[in-house]
């Protein structure tokens, strides 16, 4: 009498363990993106009236209908017609050539810009949000040079000035390389978003955060764009003043 009452026992724990048994592991949930609403109070857009020109050649740069165009020559910056401190600011870009070069400076130093200022070529002093086409890395190949001091996917680094960088950092220690490789190449379209608030800059590409630095000093100055040997344009310039 005992063998049909185990033998019951046995199936009835077999039936309420199947569903357990063939349940699929669920599926892993997608990446969590930044979302940033630049049409929200307190952006707007940089034009023309809001930038001044440094040391770039008068026909460097050229406001068009379809954003700033920029020739790559001579290597310059122009810069914001007023110091900023605190901000959030939306950058998109598109390399027009490979290998092509470019960047935005962040507090940049009112004595550098006074020292460029004429048609004294060269790059100030800031914090430096590099936009660099991966092409570049191929360039630097081809001359014979090291391609693992630079990124291609939004280093931050200081130049002449001071920032301690988020890791993973450059062999040197000196730029925050991009945790994420995000940037697409020339002839598209890449989206920066930029938040420097309290001497902290961080970097959005893309949609995700991927580089940045603590430390700045100092934390408040010029926003520049630069022109550095190819052609590049930039679109929707916005920025949000932060108290």
């Amino acid at each position: 009498m005992k063998t049909p009452i185990i033998t019951s026992v046995l199936v009835l724990l077999c039936l309420l363990c199947a569903p357990v048994l063939t349940q699929q592991p669920p599926t892993s949930a997608p990446a969590v993106r930044a979302f940033i609403d630049d049409e929200a109070p307190g952006w707007r857009s940089l034009g023309p009236q809001d930038f001044a020109r440094v040391n770039s050649a008068e026909d460097t740069w050229t406001w068009k209908a379809d954003g700033l165009h920029c020739t790559g020559q001579p290597i310059s910056v122009i810069r914001t017609a007023k110091i900023y401190t605190n901000f959030e600011m939306v950058v998109e870009w598109c390399h027009l050539k490979p290998a092509g070069n470019s960047g935005v400076f962040i507090w940049t130093t009112p004595d550098s810009i006074e020292k460029l200022t004429g048609d004294r070529p060269g790059l100030p002093q800031g914090i430096e949000v590099q936009i660099l086409d991966h092409g570049y890395t191929e360039l630097m190949k081809q001359r014979g040079q090291r391609t693992d001091w630079f990124g291609t996917n939004g280093d931050v680094f200081a130049v002449g000035v001071k920032m301690k960088p988020f890791p993973p950092l450059s062999p040197d220690g000196s730029r925050s390389f991009p945790r994420k490789h995000l940037a697409k190449g020339h002839g598209e379209w890449n989206h920066y978003y930029i938040r420097a608030i309290n001497g902290e800059v961080r970097l959005w590409v893309n949609g995700e955060e991927v580089s940045g630095g603590t430390g700045c000093d100092p934390a408040s100055g010029y926003i520049c764009l630069e022109s550095e040997g190819s052609p590049i344009i930039f679109r929707k310039l916005r920025i949000r003043e932060v108290p």
